[in-house]
């Protein structure tokens, strides 16, 4: 963002739990502070214009999930990231603290920032956590279609991409934790924005 604060360009592409808070952490000449607000900023919401695309997945290759055992070492991983998930939103400053413990680049306020913007765009799971939304994952494949980014139509469910493992990992810390909460429903009316979180500002 630095050529974006130095007026060298008029307009940024911009994450809303990253880049637009180094924006807004800005501080000008002489400590001036803050130099840009939210009221300040044009603000081009991706989810507005249609052009929205579904980031940060969790890959795997189909040959090594065929391979024995490993289908269930995959459940095993989705099972502990969506209690990670679920941890973070019950104490994201915990989860905070857990970062800068481990390696404190950026400093609390922008970790801060950037925990309560993730967990924005997780939760409400209507679903269940980890599992894709089937409208996302078209809209997505379509504008990679449109404009040349995959060569030929991506393929849904059970090709593309599959939602049995995640399922099988939501059930199982449903059947060890049933008061476990893995959708935060009623979220929705908290202001939670949809995914995906890209921007551009100007």
């Amino acid at each position: 963002m630095n050529a974006f604060l130095n007026r060298e360009i008029d307009a940024a592409s911009a994450m809303t739990y990253n880049e637009l808070a180094q924006v807004l952490e800005f501080v000008g000449d002489g400590s001036a502070f803050p130099v840009y607000t939210l009221e300040d900023l044009n603000v081009l919401d991706f989810n507005e214009y249609g052009t929205a695309m579904l980031e940060d997945g969790i890959f795997a290759r189909a040959e090594w999930l065929a391979e024995e055992g490993n289908e269930e070492i995959a459940i095993k991983f989705l099972r502990a990231s969506f209690r990670g998930w679920i941890a973070c939103r019950e104490d994201a400053q915990q989860c905070v603290d857990f970062v800068l413990e481990a390696g404190p680049t950026l400093g609390q306020g922008h970790q801060l920032w950037q925990m309560n913007e993730v967990n924005k765009l997780v939760w409400p799971s209507e679903a269940g956590i980890g599992l894709m939304d089937a409208e996302a994952f078209d809209i997505t494949a379509q504008i990679a279609l449109d404009y040349g980014i995959i060569s030929s139509a991506a393929e849904g469910e059970g090709v593309t991409y599959r939602t049995d493992l995640a399922q099988a990992a939501l059930d199982s810390l449903q059947a060890d934790m049933a008061d476990l909460d893995v959708t935060a429903r009623e979220l929705r009316s908290a202001g939670r924005r949809s995914h995906p979180q890209r921007r551009i500002i100007a």
